[in-house]
């Protein structure tokens, strides 16, 4: 089962954490990168830029048309994301409070219902 886990936050809080600590949950997050990569359980880790950097992209009569955005509402948005694939909604559970981060903030843990890079049945692209 592939589950994507999800950290939010913002840049004022990202740069509210004491250096030092900062440091060491970097250290102890690139050691649960490690441990579970090493497992085949994580497939893939991304951090991503502040929301400032980020664009909305929209069709219109089939040309691409890009805004600054996304303009949030809320506080705190999107900034790490995570795919695992494991054996049961348990044991994202567990790997999700391992997380170093899910100390001070919850993790937001989504199972994938669709895979789009999955085989067909039979074989068919």
């Amino acid at each position: 089962m592939k589950y994507l886990l999800m950290i939010y936050g913002n840049k004022e809080k990202w740069d509210s954490i004491p250096a030092e600590l900062l440091e060491k949950r970097i250290a102890e997050q690139d050691a649960w990168n490690a441990r579970y990569r090493a497992s085949g359980e994580l497939l893939a880790a991304y951090g991503l830029h502040d929301a400032k950097d980020a664009s909305l992209v929209r069709n219109q009569d089939g040309a691409p048309i890009s805004t600054d955005g996304p303009y949030l509402e809320a506080k705190e948005y999107l900034c790490s994301l995570y795919l695992l694939d494991v054996e049961s909604a348990d044991r994202a559970r567990e790997m999700a409070a391992r997380m170093p981060w899910a100390r001070e903030d919850p993790i937001e843990l989504w199972p994938i219902e669709h895979d789009g890079f999955a085989p067909k049945p039979g074989g068919g692209a």
